[in-house]
């Protein structure tokens, strides 16, 4: 049975609360990537001083630094997005829950941060190979976070919502 629309963009929602959390706990918090912080990826004894200028100091500074409402918001849709893409294909795949949140987690991690990480930081800023590897396992944990919230929510979905029930027979006829 498919989810409904509703449950779906809700999928999305959580999806996307998931890969925002996994994206501060991963880039924000052992990386380094807030105002003020240096960590894993904004050590200047090890980052492209291209990268720490553009987090940190060249003006205006990125918009999940000054207004990370406006990248969370796009980071929601972006999962509503892929909870409709999920919904399309989950039917094709294996029925167990472990099984679809790895596949849906590299079908996110795919369609975007690898590209990203090679024409932006390693391409525009000569971020260490190193490091980029060090982001790509960032991104590939929030996807797995995202994946899960949004299987988890779309299948207790299908187990909570009641198929509609069968029409019964007009009476004074024999069901047959």
């Amino acid at each position: 049975m498919r989810p409904r629309l509703r449950w779906t963009a809700l999928a999305g929602l959580a999806g996307g609360a998931a890969f925002s959390v996994a994206l501060f706990l991963t880039f924000g918090l052992l990386g380094g990537a807030r105002v003020g912080q240096t960590g894993l990826l904004f050590n200047p004894a090890f980052q492209s001083h291209k990268v720490i200028a553009v987090w940190k100091e060249i003006q205006p500074l990125p918009w999940l630094m000054t207004a990370p409402a406006v990248i969370m918001a796009g980071v929601m849709v972006l999962a509503v997005g892929h909870a409709f893409v999920y919904r399309s294909i989950s039917a094709a795949w294996p029925r167990r829950s472990a099984s679809r949140i790895w596949r849906l987690a590299v079908v996110i991690w795919v369609l975007g941060p690898p590209m990203f990480e090679l024409f932006g930081p390693f391409n525009l800023m000569h971020e260490p190979l190193y490091l980029t590897a060090v982001e790509l396992t960032f991104w590939a944990t929030a996807a797995f976070a995202e994946a899960a919230a949004l299987v988890t929510v779309l299948e207790l979905s299908t187990r909570t919502e009641r198929p509609p029930a069968a029409s019964a027979p007009p009476a004074g006829r024999l069901a047959g």
